[in-house]
């Protein structure tokens, strides 16, 4: 007895605790080593952009001009820049008003209705995802502009023509609809069936049922939905771009600041009241998210969707109605990239595609988008994971993982022109070692990781919390290396998880355009960047038709991401089946 306390107060671990103790520091100085470099590249990707813009913003301006909340005085006495301000937020608002129900009503036939064709409305609806937000604008001009096949209908419903707030507002009502519509069939997927079987026992209607059930238990759904869509149009630049005219927004105001006046100060003023709403609204949804209850309860019967003659003929009417919609504006964008002379001579030629890609060069900004999207897809979700995974598995560091938390839902919240716009500030300032990278693809790779940052995070910490930590414990007590635990067991239960944010981040880069309009060179424009250039220069054909290989390459590349995801969970997702 004496001996054996003797051994213990003299400080001595069994040789089974020395020798994890031993096993376990090298892996305590990695996971330290790697929160360090996760902390320090989201300072450099987000951080100091951010804080270079605001800087600029409050900085003394030249010939005796007032800094700080002067300027921003300035800007609010600016009639002009008010009114932008001003129609950026009334637009935003009536996008939000017709999408949000339009997404119900959407993601309400895909899941709680008997309609037939729920597997192809549901790749319909997601198009527009896969094509720059251009595409949109463009197929509008051909459809209801000056020389389009309904430019009647416009003076007919009081307009003067489809450019201007009605092709804004038409235009990102399509663009942002699929982002509304994931969130509205998440909120919708899952129901407790006792519910409704308590109200049709005491009567309740169907009516009464979905505002009384259905609309209560979505209600955060929806909240959110209006928030992400009134972000996105408030700091959208391509569409107000290509079909605005003269109607001025916020977005435009940043471009034609730094772009065509070389203002960056008044610039970034106006970067940082873009920024404020994208704040706000972030702010609102968190509040909403933590307010939230489980739909499902350990309890709960999983609603099962029953036929009824009545809804399932207006769900069928809405949903294919919206895809028809969908589906004719891609149609008429591909039309127009075939057709030789729009409105004259409508006979189909392949021209556009070749004066695109060879005598407009936009070839080259085609394969530059391709290396990129491709680099994101491969470094994104490897700097996610290591993110995910060290704040998630590993121990350490506790006042640094909040910080690193907030940082990694930061981008949600920052604009694609404001995020680019700090890039400017910081990596071209002229004391900054990193100076090199400025105009580069490395540089525009990281702009893009950083912009989409948040959404994968997101998505790999649900996948990393579902994993049980009694994996690493028995690991540890088994005396076996972190890193085959994390090779052998987290990594394949997290690959579909994986390859969907790295599918994610490939789509978003081949057709992210706002985040990287700052940051190109001659020799590094990319394909959305380049279709810009054509809109600019009336070349309008080939530009559809550069819209329209980029959503190819992005739906190709779409299937092949299925296919290698099929094939993966059949040799490494066994364990899901029974």
């Amino acid at each position: 007895m004496t001996s054996s306390t003797t051994t213990l107060n003299s400080g001595a671990a069994p040789s089974g605790m020395r020798s994890a103790g031993i096993r376990t520091a090298p892996a305590d100085r990695m996971a330290h080593l790697g929160l360090f470099l996760l902390t320090a590249l989201l300072v450099v990707g987000l951080l100091a952009p951010l804080a270079a813009l605001l800087s600029h913003a409050f900085a003394p301006g030249q010939n005796g001009e007032g800094a700080g909340l002067a300027r921003f005085i300035r800007y609010f006495q600016s009639p002009a820049l008010l009114r932008s301000l001003w129609n950026s937020v009334w637009v935003s608002l009536l996008v939000t008003v017709f999408v949000v129900p339009l997404a119900f009503g959407f993601a309400y036939a895909i899941t709680r209705s008997g309609i037939r064709g729920k597997g192809v409305l549901r790749s319909i609806s997601l198009l527009p995802l896969l094509a720059p937000s251009l595409l949109s604008a463009i197929s509008l001009i051909y459809w209801f502009g000056n020389q389009g096949v309904f430019k009647g209908v416009v003076q007919t419903l009081g307009f003067d023509s489809i450019y201007g707030a009605p092709g804004i507002v038409l235009a990102q009502c399509f663009a942002t609809f699929p982002h509304a519509l994931m969130i509205m069939v998440t909120a919708l997927a899952v129901g407790d069936q006792r519910l409704y079987e308590a109200a049709t026992a005491l009567g309740a209607s169907r009516t009464r049922q979905f505002f009384t059930v259905t609309l209560p238990a979505a209600r955060y759904g929806v909240v959110s939905a209006a928030l992400v869509v009134f972000t996105l149009v408030i700091t959208d630049f391509g569409i107000p771009k290509v079909i605005g005219g003269n109607f001025n927004m916020l977005a435009t105001d940043v471009f034609k600041l730094v772009i065509g006046q070389q203002d960056f100060q008044r610039g970034a003023v106006v970067a940082l009241l873009l920024l404020l709403p994208a704040v706000i609204t972030y702010l609102i949804d968190r509040q909403v998210q933590k307010k939230q209850t489980s739909v499902l309860t350990a309890r709960a019967v999983v609603l099962q969707p029953t036929r009824h003659a009545a809804t399932d003929r207006t769900c069928a009417v809405l949903a294919w109605g919206m895809a028809a919609l969908m589906l004719a504006m891609f149609g008429m964008a591909i039309f127009a990239s075939l057709v030789q002379f729009w409105p004259y001579q409508l006979g189909l030629t392949l021209s556009h595609y070749t004066s695109g890609l060879v005598d407009a060069g936009v070839d080259t900004a085609i394969f530059n988008s391709l290396t990129m999207a491709v680099s994101a897809a491969i470094v994104g979700p490897v700097v996610v994971f290591a993110g995910a995974y060290l704040l998630e598995k590993t121990k350490g560091m506790n006042a640094v993982r909040p910080v690193l938390r907030l940082l990694a839902m930061v981008p949600m919240a920052v604009p694609g022109l404001v995020l680019g716009l700090g890039y400017i500030f910081f990596f071209n300032a002229p004391g900054n070692p990193l100076n090199v990278l400025y105009q580069t693809m490395p540089l525009m790779v990281l702009c893009t990781v950083m912009h989409y940052y948040t959404t994968g995070h997101m998505t790999l910490v649900t996948a990393l919390k579902a994993i049980d930590g009694e994996f690493e414990a028995v690991s540890a007590s088994l005396k076996v290396p972190f890193y085959r635990t994390l090779l052998k067991v987290t990594l394949p239960m997290c690959l579909p998880a994986l390859l969907e944010v790295s599918r994610y981040f490939f789509v978003a880069a081949m057709t992210t355009i706002s985040a990287v309009v700052f940051l190109y060179s001659p020799d590094t424009r990319l394909g959305a960047v380049a279709i810009l250039n054509l809109d600019e220069a009336g070349d309008m054909a080939a530009a559809a038709a550069m819209a329209v290989m980029i959503a190819a390459i992005s739906c190709v590349v779409t299937v092949l991401y299925q296919v290698a995801g099929w094939w993966l969970t059949r040799k490494t997702q066994a364990w899901r089946r029974r």
